[in-house]
């Protein structure tokens, strides 16, 4: 799977943003365009976590992926 990762240097800020349009808050920023790239990755590491849930005994979890 690949996703698109819009980088856009912010002259106020005087920093590179990187942010995944699909994917809502998974963002990050650097003080160079490499730094904010690899920041970006592992943001997009840590949005894909799994994260604990509380299942009803009538519920099932299953993973799939994507071609």
């Amino acid at each position: 799977m690949k996703l698109r990762l819009l980088v856009e240097f912010d002259p106020e800020a005087k920093r590179w943003s990187a942010v995944f349009p699909e994917l809502p808050g998974c963002a990050s920023a650097g003080g160079t365009e490499v730094e904010a790239i690899e920041n970006a990755r592992e943001a997009l590491a840590l949005w894909f976590e799994p994260s604990k849930l509380k299942l009803k005994k009538s519920a099932r979890l299953l993973e799939v992926s994507l071609p």
